[in-house]
């Protein structure tokens, strides 16, 4: 990798791979201040022109002139995600209002809306390719999204919004991190440990050794909440165990612990998570006040008389009601299997483990002893046989039947050991670079979610192609032990596939009509849901699931019970979804600010319309929804169940086309998906996408078929 001149990594050429070896945080104000100062000064220069702008004059370079600077911020905001320090926070935070005020300049700026307008004016325009003119529309749109037709006091309280917005979404980000970071719950007593996996107990001996090691050096304040012999600190000889929030040791103790006391400290410290229930310097509640409020007014500025009325302007649905009606359907669909859920899980608990009242650190593990039960596995047997390896491998191969590519290992810099690099090939060509950080680890975001440094952009002298990071949070290799997956973390690395394919495989040769940049928000999830469906089918399974002891395949017998369990609780999981969704929708249809506790009367409100299982009154799970208040999702949370209508029915073209042999993987109906919805992007509207693919609008049978929410589909 080349390095510029004053060895800063973030200014290489476009065309070049990121050393992200060599970046450190004092080279993210220099860089992006450059890059910032040539990106106006080009933008001014191409405004100022005399001559007449059409798309090779002035769009085309437009989007060359910012694409450095866009590229050398998303690395910055990625590290910031995924090797979060205290100085890489510190420098991200710096500029991040130079740049919000940079992009508000843009959104603003009134000449460049007028160069825009008058290219959409011109004789030209008429003899564009579609995509360049869908990218013309949809720029004049944004613009005016953007705030560009207010004036005076308006128009500056509009740029002073999208400031504080940006900063008030990273501060909730940075509690939800802290406050996750900043917990554990201490075990002394290894009766405690009973029923938990054998490698998660050594993450928790290896965590408590870790941290009993670091107490000889100066430490901030951290957050303790432990049992009453807590560990004392400096006792290396016997630290004991030391859990955390974190999924890979917050999910198996929520589903194996037999001991109620163990469950209960995790429950509670995730429910009460950045909260004024937690540690209070962490507290979001305050931040969730002010970010609705800023929302709303930033609405409000452009005449929408919510924030969900503005952000529908640029999604495939028309309105908030016609969100909030077919969430409502749904949940009536969905409501009586959720109740029929409940109450088998009720009945075994009481027949079986004699307990007769549940509390709520209680129901996961009750699910996880039915589901034995009923189907005569664990979650824990199935992931014996689930290398990370050998997942990867079988994804790779659905990736290399389903659209003719290859992904191959590439030699790159990257920001953490954790991190493989490939390289995307079709028909022997690189197209692109797909970046895997697999790891649950401190300083790291939790969840899992796919990125772009820099999306494809072809011109008859520049050939540049997408590079996707894709980051989950699993558990990592231990000793001689290889990262072993649940099946839930097969579902979840094959849904961010989906995602990495959209950017990878897009054709759109234009930056701004790439996936991520111009598809709907509720048509996003589409790849993404419809890759999940691969991991239930015998012949993509048979090829991962290799114990990574024995090296003896699964039995046909297990995955068949793995199948039959597939709808278990899906009842329960739709109506917890869709509560989400209708919460997000309810708290942004407001016309007046919201106060924290009226929020948590929303969310009341919504589970007592929806759910079925009632979360105690102290339940404050909003404090670290990061996908509404520091994510893309506000608004758009209900996209989940959207565009899960559209991948189930796209799927089932697939399932139409079945065979013994190689199931649902139809190389032909894969190259037409390739086609018609990965390779377009955002070249159209998703509907039309869509209705090439299948022939004809979504239908949402499959999706309740498939979830087993039909009559027919419950046996």
């Amino acid at each position: 990798m080349t390095e510029t001149a004053c060895g800063n990594p973030l200014l290489a050429p476009i065309t070049e791979l990121i050393d992200y070896a060599s970046i450190r945080p004092e080279h993210i104000e220099p860089a992006i201040g450059q890059l910032l100062a040539e990106t106006r000064q080009g933008i001014e220069t191409l405004v100022s022109a005399e001559r007449e702008p059409d798309w090779d004059n002035f769009i085309e370079p437009m989007e060359t002139l910012s694409s450095r600077l866009w590229r050398a911020w998303s690395v910055a905001g990625h590290l910031n995600s995924v090797i979060n320090t205290a100085t890489l926070r510190e420098a991200y935070n710096a500029m991040l209002p130079v740049i919000t005020e940079f992009s508000s300049w843009i959104g603003l700026n009134h000449d460049l809306f007028k160069r825009y307008q008058a290219v959409s004016e011109s004789a030209a325009f008429a003899h564009y390719t579609p995509t360049r003119k869908r990218i013309i529309e949809l720029a004049l749109r944004d613009f005016r999204l953007s705030g560009v037709e207010l004036e005076g006091q308006k128009r500056e309280r509009y740029a002073q919004l999208n400031e504080e917005i940006a900063l008030t979404s990273q501060k909730f980000s940075e509690n939800a991190l802290d406050a996750m970071d900043n917990w554990h719950y201490q075990v002394d007593d290894a009766a405690m440990l009973e029923g938990l996996p054998q490698d998660v107990i050594d993450a928790a001996a290896q965590a408590a050794r870790d941290a009993a090691a670091e107490t000889e050096k100066p430490a901030g304040h951290e957050h303790t909440q432990g049992t009453d012999n807590t560990q004392t600190a400096g006792n290396t000889l016997n630290p004991g165990w030391r859990f955390t929030l974190k999924m890979p040791c917050y999910l198996p103790v929520m589903q194996y612990a037999k001991n109620p006391t163990l469950r209960e400290a995790l429950y509670r410290g995730y429910a009460t998570l950045a909260s004024e229930l937690g540690d209070v310097q962490y507290d979001n509640s305050a931040v969730i006040e002010k970010l609705l409020a800023l929302r709303l007014e930033d609405a409000q500025l452009l005449d929408y008389g919510n924030f969900a009325q503005m952000r529908l302007q640029t999604r495939m649905a028309q309105s908030a009601d016609e969100v909030i009606t077919f969430l409502r359907d749904l949940a009536a669909k969905a409501r009586p299997f959720a109740q029929a859920d409940v109450a088998a899980l009720r009945e075994f608990a009481a027949k079986e483990l004699g307990m007769n009242e549940l509390q709520p650190w209680d129901y996961t593990y009750v699910s996880e002893q039915l589901r034995q039960a009923r189907y005569a596995y664990s979650d824990e047997e199935v992931r014996q046989y689930l290398t990370e390896a050998n997942v990867m491998n079988g994804l790779f191969g659905v990736i290399r039947t389903l659209f003719d590519i290859e992904l191959v290992p590439f030699d790159a810099p990257v920001w953490h050991a954790d991190v493989r690099v490939f390289e995307v090939r079709e028909q022997g060509r690189s197209i692109g670079f797909l970046y895997t950080d697999l790891y649950a680890r401190k300083g790291k975001q939790s969840g899992a979610w796919v990125d772009s440094e820099r999306s494809r952009h072809v011109t008859d002298t520049l050939n540049i192609m997408p590079v996707v990071y894709l980051n989950c949070n699993f558990s990592r290799p231990q000793g001689d032990k290889p990262a072993l997956l649940t099946h839930d973390d097969v579902i979840t690395l094959f849904h961010e596939s989906g995602h990495a394919l959209h950017a990878l495989l897009s054709k759109v040769d234009e930056p701004a009509a790439s996936p991520f940049a111009s598809v709907e928000w509720d048509a996003i999830e589409l790849p993404s849901q419809f890759m999940e469906n691969f991991t239930w089918e015998w012949p993509v399974f048979r090829s991962m699931a290799i114990h990574w002891q024995t090296g003896k395949q699964m039995d046909k017998a297990l995955f068949d019970r793995l199948l039959s369990a597939k709808n278990f609780q899906s009842g329960m999981q739709m109506v917890r979804q869709i509560e989400f969704s209708l919460f997000d929708m309810l708290i942004h249809t407001r016309e007046k600010p919201l106060s924290i506790t009226a929020v948590m009367e929303i969310l009341t409100q919504v589970r007592q319309e929806v759910s079925v299982i009632m979360p105690p009154s102290w339940n404050r799970f909003a404090h670290n929804f990061s996908h509404l208040f520091a994510g893309g999702y506000g608004a758009g949370y209900y996209s989940y169940k959207w565009a899960e209508v559209l991948s189930a029915d796209a799927y089932s073209l697939f399932e139409e086309q079945a065979d013994e042999t190689h199931g649902t993987l139809s190389p032909q109906i894969g190259q037409s998906f390739k086609d018609n919805i990965l390779a377009v992007g955002g070249s159209r509207p998703a509907a039309e996408s869509f209705e090439a693919f299948r022939g004809r609008g979504p239908s949402p049978e499959a999706l309740l078929r498939h979830s087993g929410l039909i009559a027919d589909a419950t046996a």
